[in-house]
């Protein structure tokens, strides 16, 4: 093992065993394997509190190994193409892996990453890819879950293609909340500290119409507002149903303008 001093670039951190922190990697071992796994599967974890977080140099100290695992808490990572940001939202169980241009690329790109949940975050590195050759069923897991992530942004793309507003920031809501919602009388509620703007890098608009959406939504009695979390009321179903139908009683007439700030804070 590597001097803990040697990795500068991940304050409070320590070792651990990767399969006490992420007991799904395991699924697949039989228990007495599980047990020889647990010894030998070590790895650096560091924490990072909120806000921006350069991972720069944690990438780098991953040399050839799978990448950063985000052990728990929540993180996004804002793309920059041009003078527009898209954004994706990681957490628990995720693979993280730099944005790197290819040899055959033509457009200049950068990406920055923000800590919206406290979280920790376990070095991968070219150490644990040796260490883990023994049990490849954990080296698949990995592999899979890099691959749901690719599911989870063709979802999010999917989403950005609807032409209306409050159907986009619907469907995206309901996408988040089946993996940070919790269930609540009458509905869905989601605790992710999501800003306008920060919205509105997600599902492809600008913040003040983002602000507008979520005031008719609310109107609506589909998305409410408060505690510090939105509550999503019903079912994806009931949602689409009643935006359906609001398309179709302001067809051919303008909609009535709407105040920002009465149902949600930007």
């Amino acid at each position: 093992m590597r001097e803990l001093s040697s990795i500068d670039a991940l304050p409070t951190s320590s070792y651990r065993y990767l399969l006490d922190l992420d007991d799904d990697l395991g699924a697949e071992l039989d228990l007495r394997m599980r047990l020889v796994a647990r010894q030998v599967i070590t790895v650096v974890v560091f924490a990072t509190p909120t806000g921006d977080c350069d991972l720069t140099q944690s990438f780098a100290a991953v040399g050839g190994g799978p990448g950063l695992l985000v052990v728990d808490g929540a993180l996004s990572v804002d793309v920059h193409v041009g003078d527009r940001t898209a954004t994706e939202i990681v957490g628990e169980g995720d693979v993280l892996q730099p944005l790197t241009a290819r040899a055959d690329d033509m457009l200049e790109r950068g990406s920055t990453w923000h800590v919206l949940v406290p979280a920790r975050i376990a070095l991968l590195d070219d150490t644990f890819a040796e260490r883990v050759k023994p049990w490849p069923q954990i080296s698949r897991t990995l592999l899979n879950r890099a691959c749901a992530r690719a599911a989870d942004l063709d979802v999010q793309r999917a989403i950005t293609s609807q032409p209306r507003l409050e159907v986009r920031l619907s469907l995206f809501l309901w996408h988040l909340a089946a993996r940070w919602g919790h269930v609540e009388p009458g509905g869905i509620r989601l605790a992710l500290p999501l800003t306008h703007r920060l919205l509105g890098r997600l599902v492809g608009a600008e913040r003040p119409s983002v602000s507008h959406a979520l005031t008719r939504l609310a109107h609506a009695g589909l998305v409410t507002s408060r505690d510090g979390a939105l509550h999503l009321q019903g079912t994806v179903g009931e949602h689409l149903e009643a935006l359906a139908h609001r398309t179709s009683a302001r067809r051919g007439a303008d909609e009535e303008p709407y105040s920002a700030d009465t149902a949600f804070g930007a």
